[in-house]
């Protein structure tokens, strides 16, 4: 049974042979919001509202969880569970995407379509962090959010390192990013224990200038939420002026500016 969400009109969209819900609110270019673990909780439901109220049409697909569901440890617990025997995610695949990202390319394509623009903009959160990295491939993806990217999973260096995408779209990234201006943006807290420093510093490695990263020391994030310092837009958030989380918050809505609506 389909879920509503105060302020957003959804409905089933079938594209790839598979149908999901999609949740849609503002006008302008296409962002796609991407949720994170246990799903769009209340939390990620008010980062797209604040997404499309900075002027942006927001699309977000209905990937794992129950939507408005809150975050705690069973509910996280449970959520992950189910994706690691999902066939739609590789939570340990260090150079190849999850196979449910072949879905979100198309609804990019689908939103691209609909919004038209230079190209889409992809925000992924924790689970789906490293999503807007693969979407550079076969999709017009120009300005990929990668907040608290935590796959690949492990305790490897190659796994902490990991981007969780293979040559082919990484390459595909660095075509964007020559061609098209294409830019990444990057968010995680400082002691992060599921995005770690050594993914920030393959990122940088690999795309130079072109990615900007954004490192939130943990001491400034929201001490009433579970612990550890994670989720640096949504239950990690301190929504003041003046707090590390509340700049990086901005300085994501002015990165998808400048990326979606320049001339």
């Amino acid at each position: 049974m389909s879920i509503e969400i105060p302020g957003f009109e959804h409905g089933p969209l079938e594209l790839e042979g598979e149908r999901r819900d999609v949740y849609r609110r503002g006008q302008g270019r296409a962002v796609i919001v991407m949720s994170e673990v246990p799903g769009i909780t209340p939390q990620v439901a008010r980062f797209a509202t604040r997404v499309a109220d900075a002027g942006f049409s927001v699309w977000m697909p209905q990937l794992f969880g129950t939507p408005l569901e809150p975050l705690t440890p069973a509910t996280a617990a449970r959520t992950i569970a189910r994706v690691c025997i999902s066939r739609e995610f590789r939570v340990l695949a260090a150079h190849r995407s999850s196979p449910i990202v072949d879905w979100l390319r198309a609804l990019a394509r689908h939103a691209h379509a609909q919004c038209g623009g230079p190209g889409v903009g992809a925000v992924g959160m924790c689970l789906t962090g490293n999503f807007g990295l693969a979407m550079m491939l076969d999709a017009p993806v120009i300005a990929p959010v990668l907040a608290q990217p935590s796959l690949p999973g492990g305790i490897t260096h190659a796994q902490r390192s990991g981007l969780h995408a293979s040559p082919e779209e990484i390459a595909a990234a660095h075509r964007r990013i020559d061609r098209e201006g294409a830019r990444i943006l990057g968010l995680r807290f400082s002691g992060d224990p599921m995005c770690r420093a050594e993914r920030f510093e393959r990122l940088q490695a690999e795309f130079g200038p072109a990615f900007e990263a954004i490192v939130v020391p943990s001491r400034n994030a929201n001490p009433d939420a579970l612990p550890p310092a994670h989720s640096v837009m949504t239950t990690h958030l301190i929504d003041r002026e003046g707090e590390p989380t509340r700049a990086a918050l901005d300085r994501t809505l002015a990165f998808l500016h400048e990326q979606l609506n320049r001339a």
